[in-house]
């Protein structure tokens, strides 16, 4: 029995890249992980899709350029299904224009291609734990692109509360660490984060961290 909880504790895992060798790589690194699963693949953004559909992975690991389907349309399905896979983008280091689109598309973060897998697998389990991976050199492309905003428009609609757990998301912190920091319950956090993805009009947590970098709304760490 015990064999069989430890079995469904771990986190399933889907490949998607157009490159079998990138499979295969990202395959080895994971296989050695006692709490990871790669439970399937997948050569394109539509048969990502899916996969993702048919298995319900609980991180899928997604390149962006792709023949076909790419990885943003990729994503773009995938929300609109409403598909619970926190999406991990597997990219280049030279590839920021094309992350900052998927990352607003619902990507959960992003690693790069030559990542070693102690690294890769810390990333997979940050992002099931409810992590958003938004690297400081991404966060500055961002800020470059739309230029710094002070809080304001629907952001001036949150509650002081509110605006504190939106900084944390930016951080990229869990419920669970900024129940901690705030001394609140993770109850209480999510009903928070709930509020204010209702209040900014946006999907989820993911969008939730762009908008606080965009505005200004980080620095908690």
């Amino acid at each position: 029995m015990a064999e069989a909880g430890a079995a469904r504790a771990r986190i399933r895992v889907l490949l998607v890249d157009d490159h079998q060798v990138v499979r295969r790589g990202l395959r080895t690194f994971l296989e050695v992980q006692d709490d990871i699963e790669v439970v399937g693949e997948a050569a394109d953004g539509a048969e990502g899709v899916a996969r993702t559909e048919e298995l319900r992975p609980d991180v899928v690991l997604m390149d962006v350029k792709m023949p076909g389907t790419d990885g943003i349309q990729a994503l773009q399905q995938l929300r609109e299904r409403g598909s619970a896979a926190r999406v991990l983008i597997v990219t280049s280091f030279t590839e920021h224009r094309t992350v900052v689109p998927a990352l607003r598309a619902g990507a959960a973060g992003y690693v790069y291609k030559d990542v070693d897998p102690e690294a890769l697998a810390g990333a997979i389990r940050a992002v099931h734990a409810g992590h958003v991976l938004l690297q400081p050199e991404l966060a500055g492309t961002l800020l470059a692109e739309d230029g710094p905003r002070a809080p304001q428009g629907r952001g001036g609609a949150l509650t002081e509360r509110e605006q504190e757990v939106l900084g944390h998301i930016a951080d990229g912190r869990s419920n669970r660490e900024i129940a901690r920091s705030l001394h609140l319950s993770e109850k209480t956090v999510k009903t928070h984060v709930s509020n204010i993805l209702m209040k900014l009009d946006l999907a989820d947590r993911t969008q939730a961290a762009l908008w606080a970098v965009r505005n200004g709304v980080a620095g908690h760490s």
